[in-house]
């Protein structure tokens, strides 16, 4: 439901700011810049799904989405 949603996503972003994640999402920001990148799940609602969580944090840390 959305309420589970918006707890989920709001924990993912609290761990995605700590010094690891934060910097492999800044490695594959700068990346993005110079070459192609994917990222795959199997889940069927993107909405829900920690992707759209994921590419979110990357526009924010400057990743260059097609």
């Amino acid at each position: 439901d959305d309420g589970a949603w918006c707890t989920f996503e709001r924990k993912y972003r609290a761990a995605m700011k700590h010094p690891t994640p934060s910097r492999r999402l800044d490695l594959l920001a700068a990346l993005s810049r110079q070459t192609s990148l994917a990222v795959g799940c199997y889940c069927a609602d993107e909405a829900h799904c920690h992707r759209s969580v994921l590419r979110a944090l990357l526009v924010e840390h400057g990743a260059e989405i097609a």
